[in-house]
């Protein structure tokens, strides 16, 4: 058997000197090595482009606004599913809806793919903190602690998920009522007693304020899921009276639109108790949505204060975006599920390190989050994500984005839509056989269906080919 023999006195001093250089050699990059950034996820349930920074000069949104001045704005940012619960299923994933096989807000996206990663799953998984406060996955499983807890994916996405509740207090409504007499129980506001925290937003926004300071030098990916202007319109007073009735001008459609295909807006109960709405309803409505969008507003502007104070900002990339777009009024429609660009299109702002403030044109999708969260944070995201990184355009937000983003929506397990956006055209094709063609340059607001007719066959077929091209590269999953 072999023995070692224990260097003598001067074989330690060297090998002890050789170990310190040793040392220095691997500690001196790590020292140099810029920190790991943070990532602060805002997500603003089923809000639109209603901000002062997208060129609605009536809606008080400040801090919002003073985040896309320091940013980059995308004007032309697509969910791939107008839902709530499917989009997020799909952003957070960076799979398309087809991939995940979440279409509705019934379904758990861990019983479709329970071994899929999040992106905040992998930081999670490479040394970030990760808190979730809010809505960042859909909520569901009402008062069954473990369902929840499996609706906002923890404990594989997050170390910690939070939901909140109104106060006593702030349940106390001063004035509203429900917009449709009951028969849409959701459709109701409430102009409510208390302050900020006696509602879940301003909730949300003091645990992500606390959780901010408290990890000091640790990166992290903290979710704020802030809950309004989702319905039901609840909010304190003071954000009300930002409104006063009758201050707000409502949109006509024109006298000359296109009626759309049955299946593509003002369908099922909803329609039916939109088409009720008079004047006063829609001003009400208005003026509710309005009021909590500025209540919203104010809690993203107290995190952003925590970001200042704390001086993050030079190691913190900001996401803020909308899970969805949102109609408001626009073809009688009160809400989302639309193929039309109203219900597709959200807002999205990103601001961090090396990002060019200005405004970027191009098209982008939501799964190109997950790319481009993974691209500033060095990591290696999964190899099948259907986006990519938005590096390109928050260096120079002048570069042009996708050439096509795509969205679809179904109407339970029969009919389908899916659409197609180009720089030009929208797209739209229906499961019962109905089409549909919106020429953006000459009608934004999709007002004039053009698939009928003779000129623009070829781009019909273009498109149509286009779109059955993405459908068979993203077969959906049973």
């Amino acid at each position: 058997m072999s023995t070692l023999t224990p260097p003598n006195r001067s074989h330690r001093a060297f090998f002890a000197l050789g170990l310190a250089l040793a040392g220095l050699s691997v500690l001196a990059p790590a020292a140099r090595a810029a920190p790991r950034l943070n990532v602060l996820l805002i997500v603003v349930d089923d809000l639109r482009d209603t901000l002062g920074c997208y060129g609605n000069r009536t809606v008080h949104t400040p801090n919002i606004d003073r985040l896309a001045a320091r940013g980059v704005r995308f004007d032309r940012a697509y969910a791939q599913y107008p839902v709530c619960n499917p989009s997020r299923s799909s952003f957070l994933t960076g799979l398309r809806p087809d991939q995940t096989g979440v279409t509705d807000n019934r379904t758990l996206l861990r019983d479709k793919l329970p071994n899929v990663v999040t992106f905040p799953q992998l930081l999670k998984e490479h040394g970030w903190h990760a808190a979730s406060f809010g809505k960042i996955f859909h909520l569901g499983g009402g008062r069954n602690t473990a369902l929840r807890q499996r609706w906002m994916d923890l404990p594989k996405s997050w170390h910690t998920a939070q939901a909140y509740q109104a106060t006593d207090l702030g349940r106390k409504k001063l004035a509203g009522r429900n917009l449709t007499g009951g028969k849409l129980k959701w459709c109701h506001w409430g102009m409510m007693a208390g302050g900020d925290e006696d509602q879940p937003d301003g909730q949300i926004a003091r645990a992500v304020i606390e959780r901010i300071e408290k990890l000091g030098d640790q990166p992290w990916i903290i979710g704020a899921g802030f809950m309004k202007p989702h319905d039901p319109f609840l909010a304190p007073a003071k954000y009300f009276d930002l409104y006063p009735e009758g201050s707000l001008k409502l949109y006509r459609d024109p006298p000359d639109m296109t009626p759309a295909p049955p299946w593509a807006v003002g369908f099922g109960a909803y329609g039916e108790a939109f088409r009720k709405f008079t004047d006063r309803e829609r001003k009400e409505f208005l003026r509710a949505y309005y009021a909590c969008a500025s209540f919203m507003d104010a809690q993203v502007g107290r995190v952003l204060d925590a970001l200042d104070r704390r001086r993050l900002w030079d190691r913190t990339l900001v996401i803020l975006l909308g899970d969805h777009g949102y109609h408001l009024g626009e073809r009688q429609w009160w809400n989302k599920n639309t193929l039309f660009d109203r219900s597709c299109r959200a807002p999205l702002i990103i601001a961090g390190p090396g990002v060019k403030p200005g405004v970027a044109r191009g098209l982008v999708e939501f799964v190109d989050l997950y790319p481009t969260i993974a691209d500033y944070c060095g990591l290696k995201p999964p190899s099948n994500l259907a986006g990519q990184t938005l590096r390109p355009l928050l260096e120079d937000p002048s570069r042009p984005g996708k050439k096509v983003a795509f969205t679809l929506v179904t109407r339970g397990s029969k009919v389908r839509g899916d659409s197609i956006r180009t720089d030009r055209w929208r797209y739209t094709e229906w499961s019962d056989g109905a089409r549909e063609l919106y020429d953006h340059a000459a009608d934004p607001e999709e007002n004039h269906n053009l698939a009928g007719a003779s000129q623009v066959r070829p781009i019909v077929q273009e498109l149509s080919a286009r779109l059955q091209q993405h459908l068979s590269a993203f077969p959906r999953i049973p």
